[in-house]
């Protein structure tokens, strides 16, 4: 099931088929692409994209992104991207609700992220700042924040129910 954006733009559950879409807006965007495919592989549905018209032709492409990484009752907020001429057209904020609504659905207790050029755009979803020692212990094992993400990015968490 699709959620309309805009009269141009849908969001959806991502398909495995999405993955190199989703690796190129990773990429364009300068976040990890590190565990996105396996957990395509074992749970496309994890990932939100959102559709939307491109190019002279106006052909259907993802032109945003983001997911979640569960770990038991955790969840980590991560890979959230957007075409650059998508921007300021709300895609992230829908991408951001939807993931946050999802994580709720499904019982998830806290969602983190790390970020290093966002700390100032999360905070309107309810993420606070907070050390990474306060991550929980099965968020701080994750490729993200093991390895993918430099230790200077910005720890944040948003309690959930």
């Amino acid at each position: 099931m699709s959620t309309l954006v805009s009269s141009t733009v849908a969001i959806r559950p991502a398909r495995a088929g999405d993955l190199p879409a989703i690796e190129q807006l990773l990429n364009d965007a300068d976040l990890p692409t590190a565990g996105v495919g396996e957990i395509l592989n074992a749970n496309a549905g994890d990932f939100f994209v959102a559709e939307g018209d491109v190019g002279e032709r106006h052909e259907r492409a993802v032109v945003g992104v983001a997911g979640l990484e569960v770990c038991c009752d955790n969840a980590l907020l991560r890979s959230v991207a957007v075409r650059p001429e998508w921007r300021r057209h709300a895609v992230g904020r829908e991408l951001v609700r939807r993931i946050v609504s999802d994580a709720e659905n499904r019982g998830i207790h806290a969602l983190y992220l790390l970020t290093t050029t966002a700390e100032h755009y999360f905070p309107r979803f309810g993420f606070e700042r907070i050390d990474r020692q306060q991550v929980a212990p099965e968020i701080a094992e994750t490729v993200e924040f093991k390895s993918a993400c430099p230790t200077s990015a910005v720890a944040m968490k948003k309690t959930l129910g």
